[in-house]
């Protein structure tokens, strides 16, 4: 097995972490604590691409409480605070991907906040959009879109949607585009 100290680009940033830091770091980019630690736990990566594609198969090999972990370190669409804290970085990616809710009108917003109610009382958990360039407009039109989803197919919607988000960040924790 290579030193991590070998492998070169942007996963080295991720192969020279301690374990509890890399399980950490990890867990800002997805809220499973059970992903972050399988993903820490089968470093080093090559490169970024091999990362990705590891932890996109590890992702979908969980199970949904370890998807319903994640979607808790998530605010709602519209909202600053997340049912499950992960940490301050975290926090501000998802500050950044929700910026196309900070300035919607205040109907939009009002409107946001029911439909999250009653996707909420409908599915047991929050609606996970990768809310990315999307205005908050858009967002309440895919929330309203797949809340005519039955529960297991919005799940795995969910989960798509989440390791999209993954991705995004785990890609922002590697300066890589």
């Amino acid at each position: 097995m290579p030193d991590f100290k070998d492998l070169g680009g942007p996963a080295e940033k991720l192969n020279r972490l301690g374990a509890e830091e890399a399980r950490a770091a990890l867990l800002a980019c997805c809220g499973s604590t059970r992903w972050a630690a399988e993903v820490a736990a089968l470093r080093p990566f090559w490169d970024v691409g091999q990362l990705l594609r590891i932890a996109g198969r590890v992702w979908r090999e969980l199970g949904p409480e370890d998807w319903l972990e994640a979607f808790r370190a998530h605010p709602r669409i519209g909202e600053r605070v997340a049912a499950k804290e992960t940490g301050e970085q975290s926090r501000d990616w998802s500050e950044g991907e929700q910026s196309g809710a900070r300035d919607a009108a205040a109907e939009t917003l009002d409107a946001l906040a029911e439909a999250n109610r009653e996707y909420e009382e409908r599915f047991g958990h929050i609606f996970i959009v990768c809310a990315t360039g999307k205005t908050a407009e858009e967002m309440l039109g895919l929330l309203r879109a797949r809340a005519g989803n039955d529960p297991e197919t919005e799940l795995r919607v969910a989960a798509g949607e989440q390791w999209r988000i993954t991705e995004l960040r785990l890609k922002k924790f590697l300066n890589v585009k």
